[in-house]
């Protein structure tokens, strides 16, 4: 069997299923089976290797990082981490956007996930925003942007999809790995949205009274804590990444429905069915990118596609560049987890036979997938935003340029600075020292 015909098979029933609106998973697993056929391999490697795909322990933490951010999300939680946000950030110019910066990074730590971020918080601050005078497609572009942190920070279940789909990468390193580079994102994005408000004389924030300062500490305390349990856990060794996020999900439960009692306990079937049906799809997606990995690993790609970077550069600084532009605009018509799932297996070798560390190329990578997250037409958070919003997604796609390059800004700096993301698995959990 020729093999380039066989990657061209690949390629365009995969292509070509996505082009009927198959969904992803379905496509994967389809173009994969054409192309078996077509090499006359046996039916069943497809099962296999799908079964294989899932078959992980550390998968197991990612339905249970799930269901913890759904019960937050559920409780009144973005509330209480806006006005504890409010406390640092909100009573310069444009305060609001600066606490939409921090909060959706205090909830990213809770939640892992850009699409929880921007429809909790942005659901309390895109419509207080408009109501003080900004306008309503700056408020989604700071809601949208900020969202991403949720992608990098811990407990980022991409981060542990990064690991599954690496071979098996530390956890706890890819978690440490992601705090540092999600503050210069954080840091980046508030420097442009100060700029833009003070620009467009956007109002102060409200004032906050001294007799109100507890009662927010207290509240934002008690929420921070189920990110302190996942990382705290994991990093003391008490628990596994899986361990912690049950024990995550227990505090979630009993915060959520005995100590704020924002919800009635009825509601908590309600978020257990959707979290079910975000876990089977997940973990579909999963199946299905284990089996086209293989074909591909099969047919050789991912050495045929390092032998074309290493033929136009040997120098890492140009590959990791390219590599960034090539994830940039796959980022445009593609979803975040398919997109690590199928990207990993073929980009991770380039990076390693450059030398760069694969805990340095996951927060690149990461940090790229999220990036596409707000641009369209597959930008799945900023179709969030602009449904709170009421903003039609052209106009809010034009206000996030300027924050788009912000976080390309941080981008660069995350990949040409090893340290942003390295230092602080080496100073934890000493990775990297000999």
């Amino acid at each position: 069997m020729n093999q380039d015909i066989a990657i061209l098979i690949l390629a365009i029933s995969f292509f070509g299923l996505l082009l009927l609106r198959f969904p992803i998973s379905i496509s994967l697993a389809g173009s994969t089976l054409v192309t078996i056929m077509y090499l006359d391999l046996p039916w069943v490697v497809v099962g296999q290797r799908m079964i294989q795909g899932i078959n992980s322990f550390p998968l197991l933490a990612i339905p249970f990082f799930i269901l913890a951010g759904q019960i937050m999300s559920e409780g009144g939680m973005a509330i209480r981490l806006v006005n504890f946000a409010q406390l640092f950030v909100g009573s310069v110019r444009g305060g609001l956007a600066l606490v939409n910066c921090v909060a959706c990074m205090l909830f990213g730590n809770i939640s892992g996930s850009a699409a929880a971020d921007v429809s909790s918080i942005g659901s309390v601050l895109i419509p207080a925003m408009k109501k003080k005078g900004y306008d309503a497609d700056y408020a989604v572009a700071v809601t949208t942007s900020a969202s991403i942190q949720g992608v990098i920070f811990p407990p980022s279940h991409n981060l542990v999809l990064f690991s599954v789909a690496a071979g098996g990468m530390s956890v706890s390193n890819l978690f440490m790995a992601g705090i540092v580079p999600g503050l210069v994102l954080m840091f980046t994005l508030m420097i442009i949205s100060y700029f833009i408000a003070a620009k467009r004389n956007y109002p102060k924030g409200d004032p906050i009274t001294l007799k109100m300062v507890p009662k927010i500490v207290r509240d934002g305390f008690l929420s921070l804590m189920t990110g302190v349990i996942i990382l705290g856990g994991i990093l003391s060794g008490w628990f596994t990444a899986t361990e912690s996020g049950a024990t995550a999900c227990v505090y979630a439960f009993i915060l959520t429905f005995f100590v704020y009692k924002d919800v009635p306990l009825s509601r908590f079937i309600v978020v257990v069915k959707r979290t079910f049906r975000t876990v089977a799809m997940v973990l579909f997606l999963i199946a299905a990118s284990d089996a086209f990995g293989w074909i591909l690993a099969y047919l050789k790609v991912p050495s045929m596609l390092t032998d074309a970077f290493l033929s136009v550069s040997t120098n890492p600084y140009i590959i990791l560049f390219m590599i960034n532009i090539l994830l940039l605009l796959i980022g445009f018509p593609m979803d975040m987890a398919p997109m690590i799932l199928i990207m990993t297996p073929i980009l991770l070798p380039v990076a390693t036979a450059l030398g760069v560390d694969p805990i340095h190329f996951a927060i690149i990578m990461i940090l790229n997938c999220g990036i596409g997250l707000i641009t369209p037409p597959v930008g799945t958070v900023l179709f969030i935003g602009c449904a709170l919003g009421k903003v039609p997604v052209s106009q809010a796609t034009k206000a996030s340029w300027p924050f788009f390059a912000a976080m390309c800004v941080a981008l660069l700096l995350v990949t040409y600075i090893p340290q942003i993301s390295l230092w602080l698995p080496g100073v934890v959990n000493g990775y990297g020292v000999p």
